[in-house]
């Protein structure tokens, strides 16, 4: 039931569903990457990690001050996978997500910008 409980609680948050989105499909993102997308304070990111963390959804990457997070398909729950699968094809054409991509894109390809490197 632990895992049950921690993966619906993982994919029952607009945030937490807008950062598996932002996951998926790249290697890894910094917390400042995320906050910057979000538009969220860090410890409002922090804690949205924490959840997803819990929910062996996403494992970190200590980088000096900074954690690196990547989307873990093969470490989580099959459950897990087959409705974060389902998120990935529902949510694709939702405009806050392709609002997400484009504002990650950008930020991504502009060095100048960034706080950390991934």
């Amino acid at each position: 039931m632990f895992d049950f409980i921690n993966i619906t609680k993982g994919l029952a948050d607009e945030n937490r569903v807008r950062i598996l989105l932002a996951l998926n499909g790249r290697e890894e993102l910094c917390v400042c990457q995320l906050m910057d997308m979000l538009q969220l304070a860090p410890s409002t990111v922090s804690k949205n990690l924490f959840i997803l963390r819990n929910a062996r959804l996403v494992p970190g990457r200590n980088e000096g001050r900074w954690i690196h997070y990547r989307l873990d398909t093969e470490g989580a729950p099959a459950e897990a996978v087959g409705a974060l699968e389902w998120g990935i094809r529902s949510m694709a054409a939702d405009p806050m997500i392709r609002k997400d991509a484009v504002r990650l894109r950008e930020q991504l390809s502009d060095k100048t910008t960034a706080k950390c490197s991934p």
